[in-house]
């Protein structure tokens, strides 16, 4: 099968990864007045592989990321999930089907520590009481299975963490709910050089565990260390999925800022 359905006509197409995606999304539409935020996007998103979600500002990434985590219902469209067709209408549903979302914000309590944090609203209960051992295992096994090895305690206050640590919460959180698909928005962001390899680490390990991931970014050295497929969105279309081999970080930016690339074209040999 191959993806021309999701390239211009002007782009050859590439192999898709074999096999039925874990989420397909076809033809979703979404206007917020007079405003087009997305017209027509179709993704597919397979298990096992990191798709970076690229576009330039006011592109459409935040609005595809909210219609697949639930937060917005599309004007128009479908997903199919694990290859039968669903209705994502609210973040419960989202979640029931196994996706969580990092936002950039993290949505983490500073002043709870990071048992609390990661199940806060979903805590786990004994004969009427919290829980609270069987959560710190588990919590502590979460993070132990991601790799994470700077957090000393998991009962430290989230607020005494660093970037990269409150990072680490955030994915370990989204993850510990048995979530297939993980959308994580511009999880980099502000972080250190040391700080940001832990996170792209993260990221990794996650597709290794057979999770679907979209990581939304515009640090484009990010995209290129840790994404399988790169999805450009310009102007609320989907100028693009390709795999990483394919593109240029030079390409990848005429894509963004202008929907097409001549300098791509040329590098595969075709006139432009």
């Amino acid at each position: 099968m191959t993806a021309t359905a999701h390239r211009p006509a002007e782009f050859p197409a590439a192999a898709e990864p074999a096999g039925t995606p874990l989420l397909r999304v076809r033809g979703v539409t979404k206007k917020f007045g007079p405003v087009q935020a997305l017209a027509g996007v179709d993704l597919d998103v397979p298990a096992g592989q990191v798709t970076a979600l690229v576009g330039d500002n006011g592109a459409g990434k935040s609005v595809l990321i909210k219609c697949i985590a639930g937060i917005h219902v599309p004007d128009s469209g479908e997903f199919t999930w694990e290859g039968r067709p669903v209705r994502i209408r609210t973040p419960r549903a989202a979640a029931a089907l196994g996706i969580e979302t990092v936002y950039q914000d993290l949505a983490l309590c500073d002043n709870l520590d990071i048992v609390q944090n990661m199940f806060l609203g979903r805590e786990h209960l004994r004969h009427g009481t919290l829980d609270e051992d069987r959560m710190e295992l588990a919590a502590k096994e979460t993070l132990h299975s991601l790799g994470v090895t700077t957090v000393t305690s998991v009962r430290q206050q989230v607020g005494s963490l660093s970037g990269g640590q409150r990072q680490a919460v955030a994915i370990a959180k989204a993850v510990l709910w048995n979530s297939k698909l993980v959308i994580m928005d511009e999880p980099t962001a502000a972080l250190g050089v040391q700080q940001t390899e832990v996170v792209l680490g993260l990221v990794q390990r996650l597709a290794e565990r057979g999770l679907g991931v979209i990581v939304v970014s515009h640090n484009m050295n990010d995209v290129f260390d840790v994404a399988d497929r790169i999805a450009v969105l310009y102007l609320g279309r989907m100028a693009g999925v390709f795999t990483t081999a394919e593109l240029t970080k030079e390409s990848v930016v005429d894509l963004m800022t202008a929907g097409r690339s001549d300098r791509w074209a040329g590098e595969a040999g075709i006139a432009s």
